[in-house]
């Protein structure tokens, strides 16, 4: 069997990409118009009514409050160039973070014009979806995204529509380590899929309440410390770390984000870089 493998440019053993999930601000509501509250939630506290759950959102304005903050200083002092996947809306209503992204020179990769389950949309509402989103994000970023990352789950029109529009690779696959071509969705123009990991994700501290930070750090670490050995034995991967604002920010928690980067930082060979580098580096060493 032949093992899946990318060699990168400059020769590096591993490449990471750094994920900046920001949704808050994004989140179902009924205050947007939504039937309910948003269900994904620290507390766990979910109630099938129409109702607002203040506490809910008062949940995730910390992540924009707090968490943003702590997170862009550790970024900055381990000089980690990171990809963010951000809801439109949600840049629209905290153009802070927006001026952090720009500011910071990183990757804003579309995580949807809101953080809403974009499964659920005919062809004609998905496409002006994605449309609305490139069209904001690039107001608030001075830059189009090239990037897309669902919430959750994708339709069988999502790559096609992608590809529409413009984009250049697309996030919804966890199959692998390295990216790859998807030629099925548009035999004449074939989009990079630049697979995504889950298992490393920070939202396993809040889907999972029983994990703590030093586990999650355990596992992260371990992730790194294996691809980083199949790299020094001629075999290069990349390596997603998925954050969020509200999970890895808080206080109890940064100190794990701080220790990883801290771990990669002292490995030598390591692309730590965006995931549209990664994207145009495999096209170009990979033509169609």
């Amino acid at each position: 069997m032949q093992e899946e493998r990318i060699d990168w440019s400059g020769g590096e053993k591993l490449a990471l990409s750094v994920v900046v999930n920001v949704e808050e601000g994004s989140e179902m509501t009924i205050a947007r118009g939504d039937r309910g509250m948003e269900p994904v939630d620290e507390l766990g506290v979910f109630v099938k009514s129409p109702i607002r759950n203040y506490s809910n959102e008062s949940n995730y304005l910390y992540g924009i409050k707090a968490g943003a903050p702590r997170i862009v200083k550790l970024l900055k002092q381990y000089d980690i160039t990171a990809s963010w996947t951000v809801a439109a809306m949600a840049l629209k209503n905290h153009p802070e973070i927006a001026e952090a992204i720009v500011h910071l020179g990183h990757e804003p990769v579309s995580h949807g014009w809101r953080w809403v389950h974009q499964f659920k949309m005919d062809e004609d509402a998905e496409r002006k979806f994605i449309r609305r989103t490139t069209e904001s994000i690039e107001q608030t970023c001075g830059v189009r995204p090239y990037g897309w990352l669902s919430r959750y789950l994708l339709t069988d029109n999502t790559r096609r529509l992608l590809i529409e529009d413009g984009y250049a690779y697309h996030m919804d696959d966890y199959s692998g380590d390295v990216p790859f071509w998807d030629r099925d969705t548009d035999p004449d123009n074939p989009m990079v899929i630049v697979p995504y990991q889950l298992d490393s994700n920070d939202m396993k501290m809040w889907t999972d309440p029983a994990l703590t930070p030093h586990q999650w750090l355990d596992y992260a670490k371990a992730n790194f410390d294996q691809l980083y050995h199949e790299g020094e034995a001629g075999n290069p991967k990349m390596m997603s770390l998925g954050l969020h604002l509200r999970i890895i920010g808080r206080p109890g928690r940064i100190w794990a984000l701080e220790e990883f980067f801290r771990h990669v930082r002292v490995h030598e060979g390591v692309w730590v870089t965006t995931r549209k580098a990664i994207a145009d580096h495999f096209r170009e060493t990979n033509p169609v």
